[in-house]
């Protein structure tokens, strides 16, 4: 069975093994990059990691939507939303049939 999802324990694992540090740092390490890449996106500021991809935080603007188990009109409230454009290289990678 394929397994869907990387979890925070199984990066810092693989930070271990790769570098040979502690768990314990290596999961520091994991939860520092994830703290100050939540920051930089909460200021607005988009993060380019080169050779895999861009998080980029985008305006959505208002529009008009349907709740769809009453057909009733609803109006979407403008928001914010993060999205990510994967790089040329990491796409012809995913791509490789």
């Amino acid at each position: 069975m394929k397994k869907n999802n990387v979890t925070r324990k199984e990066l810092a694992e693989a930070v271990a093994e790769k570098l040979g540090y502690p768990q314990s740092a290596c999961s520091d390490i994991v939860d520092s990059f994830f703290d100050t890449m939540k920051s930089s996106m909460l200021d607005g500021t988009s993060i380019k990691l080169v050779h895999f991809g861009t998080f980029l935080v985008r305006e959505k603007n208002p529009r008009k939507g349907r709740n769809p188990r009453t057909g009733e009109t609803i109006t979407i409230k403008e928001r914010q939303i993060v999205s990510f454009r994967p790089s040329k290289k990491l796409r012809a990678k995913i791509n490789i049939t």
